[in-house]
């Protein structure tokens, strides 16, 4: 502009030396030349306090599609790369007449021409910010770019470092969630050779909760409402911020009802009223809690669930006694194992409930004092034990297959979910059953007399051996005393000689009832096998014994031997008497018997 101006005049100059005007208006001209001369002078004299490296400010005259033009007060404007102006779309942030800080980054002495940086000037006024606030204990906004070794990076204008102990009150897990947003941070220390500067937000957060906690705790009473805003989740709780001071909600305090995990009902950020329980001010703990916001459930529970009220509820657990029922929040009830079936003998609830499951049942007793319910759900239907007896009255014969096969007998299907138990001792009236598998096997088809019913134990009991006649009712009639026996030894012990009368049936000679002659034991003289036989002494069908002897064999022997001599003598002496007589009578001249 003075250039031009200049120019103009030099011009009118020589127009006027041409046009030969009068000498006084030449004068005149003179003094102006001189006059102007002087201003030019000043001119540049003002352009030689300009610096290189100064940051000046200056508008925009031209944006053209490679340069900027600014325009900062200097002779000639300078120019700076369009790419300065554009933001991170790549859209030119420049107009006419804008005013923008510029570095005269150098001027070209031979052209006059001077190179200006956007930048440059930027990141010196960034860093006489970051002096000023550091000094003043100021605020400085940033954004999180990335991630970087024990933290993260944060453009300030420059590139600044966010420690992660710095980041937040507590430690930030994710770290990258964080990248892109902005936030205010305190700088804690810089250094502008180095080009370092770290930062801290934690700085500024805990000043902000000091503030915030002194107000809260002015405020808190307890039974008290208040808001909060879910920080922390552990397995025994949440720790919920009421405003720079932290309060527990344990688990316990967070429902009426059950509660597997803290998880199930909040999330970290959630906002939720709570109730003051309890405040200890002078180390700043504060207990909270949501359920007593409500009226416990069981102040009205015998009212809603009298026994014999029928219910719905969730399975909520399960244990090895029986499963617990929700039947609304903060009421559960116990269905027992044994209270699930009335036939089935269910080992553990899982056979037949899981957890989440929805079942029906009956109030069978309740207890609202030690918050206690019993529930049935095998009362739901009628009990097959209450008609089972006039089905089946004792002595009547049924059939079934074998379910199971134990030591002690075997379990008959009656009807469905009743067995009858035929107990090892009514299998067979006379032999003996070391185990039922030795005659029986499982799904065999069997006959059996219903003995006895136990409805209140739910007990069926069964025997085979009843199907037949006791053999022992008739063994008086058939084995009378002193009959005589024989049959093999089954058994030698010291006591005795076990022989079989006949199959199952066995009798019992006693070592003092084996010989005249005093044996201590029979166990060398006898061994099983022998064919024996030995006199019916006493008999007890009811204990199922019969007494043997074979010394009272060997007795009637001996007496039957004697007997026999004695009649063989008394013979032989009656024939010598008549044939005396018959000689003394012959002598006599009678006649004797030869002669009739």
């Amino acid at each position: 502009m003075i250039e031009n101006e200049l120019k103009s005049k030099s011009d009118m100059n020589q127009d006027l030396e041409t046009d030969d005007f009068f000498d006084e208006d030449e004068a005149m001209l003179d003094g102006e030349m001189e006059d102007m001369q002087t201003m030019q002078d000043l001119y540049d004299q003002s352009f030689k306090n300009i610096q290189e490296g100064e940051v000046l400010t200056g508008r925009v005259v031209q944006v053209s599609d490679d340069f900027v033009m600014v325009d900062i007060g200097y002779k000639s404007e300078g120019q700076i790369p369009i790419s300065e102006f554009k933001d991170e779309n790549g859209i030119i942030q420049a107009a006419l007449g804008d005013e923008v800080d510029v570095l005269l980054e150098f001027q070209d002495d031979d052209d006059g021409s001077i190179h200006l940086s956007k930048e440059k000037a930027a990141k010196i006024k960034v860093w006489d910010d970051i002096s000023r606030i550091y000094n003043d204990d100021g605020i400085i906004e940033g954004k999180v770019i990335s991630k970087v070794k024990g933290g993260l990076a944060v453009d300030i204008g420059v590139q600044a470092f966010l420690p992660g102990s710095q980041v937040d009150l507590r430690p930030v897990r994710n770290l990258e969630s964080m990248i892109g947003q902005n936030f205010p941070f305190k700088v804690l220390k810089y250094n502008k050779k180095r080009r370092n500067v770290v930062l801290s937000r934690r700085a500024l957060l805990e000043k902000e909760r000091e503030e915030m906690k002194t107000q809260t705790l002015a405020g808190l009473e307890e039974s008290k409402v208040v808001e909060g805003i879910v920080k922390n989740i552990t397995d025994y709780g949440v720790f919920v911020d009421l405003g720079g001071i932290d309060g527990l909600l344990h688990i316990t305090d967070m429902s009426w009802g059950r509660v597997g995990h803290p998880s199930e009902m909040f999330q970290i950020g959630d906002k939720i009223n709570v109730m003051v329980l309890s405040f200890d001010r002078e180390n700043e703990r504060v207990s909270l809690g949501l359920k007593q916001m409500v009226e416990d459930p069981w102040n009205k529970a015998a009212e809603k669930y009298p026994v014999s009220t029928q219910v719905a509820g969730r399975v909520v657990s399960l244990t090895d006694y029986g499963a617990f029922v929700e039947i609304e929040e903060g009421v559960e009830g116990l269905i027992h194992v044994s209270e699930m079936s009335w036939t089935k003998k269910i080992r553990h609830p899982s056979k037949v409930l899981s957890v989440g499951d929805e079942v029906d049942a009956v109030v069978l007793s309740i207890n609202p004092e030690n918050k206690r319910i019993s529930l049935g759900m095998k009362q739901l239907e009628p009990n097959p034990w209450d008609v089972i007896a006039q089905k089946y009255p004792v002595g009547t014969t049924i059939a079934g297959k074998i379910k199971n096969i134990t030591d002690f007998g075997v379990f008959i299907g009656i009807d469905e979910g009743i067995d009858g138990l035929v107990h090892i001792s009514d299998i067979s009236w006379t032999k003996r059953v070391k185990h039922p598998s030795e005659i029986f096997k499982k799904n065999q088809e069997v006959q059996a007399i219903v003995l006895n019913i136990d409805k209140e134990n739910e007990r069926f009991s069964l025997g085979i051996k009843q199907l037949e006649p006791d053999p022992w009712e008739s063994i008086p009639q058939r084995y009378p005393a002193n009959s005589v026996i024989t049959g093999p030894i089954t058994n030698v012990t010291d006591f005795g000689l076990f022989v079989e009368i006949e199959e199952g049936i066995e009798g019992l000679v006693h070592v003092s009832e084996i010989s005249k002659e005093k044996i201590k034991s029979p166990i060398g003289q006898y061994k099983t096998g022998d064919e024996i036989t030995a006199k019916v002494i006493n008999i007890s069908p009811k204990e199922r014994k019969i007494g043997l002897s074979i010394k009272k064999v060997e007795e009637q022997e001996e007496k039957t031997s004697y007997t026999d001599y004695m009649n063989s003598a008394k013979a032989a002496t009656s024939n010598l008497g008549e044939l005396l007589k018959e000689e003394m009578e012959a002598r006599a001249g009678k006649p004797g018997p030869s002669d009739e």
